[in-house]
C-alpha cells in the first residue's frame, strides 16, 4: 500500500470542490480550480464524445445541470461546449482542459463512466492516450471491471481502481443478471481485472469485503461520497481516505 500513498494523502473532492451557491458546479473548471487551490485531490467523471474527445461530465443526459436536454451520447465536443450550465458561466470541459489547469498540482482520480452494455475500449484508449502525455499524479477507476482490465492492457503503468458497492441499484446494474451482480459486489473479478485500489460506497462500511481489501489484499480503500459528520467518522475508521462533497474538510 505504501507505494500508493500519494493516492490517499489528501481528501478527494468529489467532482471538484463544487458549491452551487458560490457558482461552482460539479465537474467544471471552476470546481476543479477551487480544489487544486486548496490542495485537495480531485475526482472527476469522463465520457467519450461522438467525435472521440474525452469530456468531463457525470450524467448521461444534459437536463439536471445544464440548459440543454437529452442524452450526451451523439454530441461532438464542439456541441457540448456550447451547452450553458444553469448556474454558472462555465461550459462542459474536455479532459485536456482539466489536465492543463491542474498541471500536476493535485492528484487526479478519474472515473471512467461505464454503460456495462458495451466494452467501451475506445474510451479507455482515449483516456490512456491523454494521460500518457500528462506529468502529474493520476489514477483511473470505473464501476466496470472490464474497463479496469482494459487499462491494464492499454496502459499498464497507469494506476487503476474499481468503484464498488452492493451492485443492487437497477439504474446502474439493470442489464446484469444476479450472478454478475454478486460477482461485482464480492470483487470476484480481482484476478483478471487487476484493480490496484477500491473506491467503496461509504453507506456499506464497515463490512467483510472492505476489510479484505485493506487487511488481506493490502490495497488502498477510498470511500464515497462523504457528506456529513457521521459518514466522515465512518470513513476515518474504515477507509484510507474519503471522497467528499458539500463541506470543507479543513474548515
Amino acid at each position: 500500500m505504501s507505494d500508493l500513498g500519494w493516492l490517499t494523502a489528501r481528501p478527494v473532492a468529489h467532482r471538484g470542490f463544487h458549491d452551487a451557491a458560490a457558482g461552482r458546479i460539479e465537474n467544471t473548471l471552476s470546481a476543479v480550480a477551487a480544489a487544486a487551490d486548496r490542495g485537495f485531490s480531485i475526482e472527476i467523471d469522463v465520457h467519450l464524445s461522438a467525435d472521440g474527445e474525452v469530456f468531463v461530465f457525470h450524467d448521461d443526459t444534459l437536463d439536471r445541470l445544464t440548459e440543454g436536454h437529452g442524452p450526451t451520447a451523439g454530441l461532438a465536443m464542439a456541441d457540448l461546449r456550447k451547452v450553458p450550465f444553469k448556474a454558472t458561466a462555465d461550459r462542459i470541459p474536455a479532459l485536456d482542459d482539466v489536465l492543463d489547469l491542474v498541471a500536476g498540482r493535485s492528484t487526479l482520480v478519474i472515473e471512467v463512466k461505464s454503460r456495462f452494455g458495451a466494452r467501451q475500449r475506445d474510451l479507455v484508449e482515449a483516456v490512456a492516450a491523454k494521460l500518457a502525455r500528462y506529468d502529474g499524479p493520476v489514477a483511473v477507476m470505473s464501476f466496470d471491471p472490464r474497463m479496469v482490465e482494459d487499462f491494464g492492457v492499454v496502459a499498464p503503468a497507469l494506476v487503476r481502481g474499481i468503484v464498488a458497492d452492493d451492485a443492487r441499484d437497477p439504474h446502474d446494474y439493470g442489464d446484469l443478471d444476479d450472478a454478475a451482480r454478486a460477482d461485482l459486489a464480492a470483487l470476484a473479478h480481482r484476478p483478471w481485472s487487476g484493480f490496484q485500489f477500491v473506491g467503496y460506497w461509504v453507506d456499506l462500511l464497515p463490512n467483510a469485503i472492505a476489510r479484505r481489501v485493506r487487511e488481506e489484499w493490502r490495497l488502498p480503500l477510498l470511500t464515497w461520497t462523504v457528506r456529513n459528520p457521521a459518514a466522515r467518522a465512518t470513513a476515518a475508521a474504515h477507509a484510507d481516505q474519503m471522497i467528499f462533497e458539500g463541506f470543507d474538510p479543513e474548515a
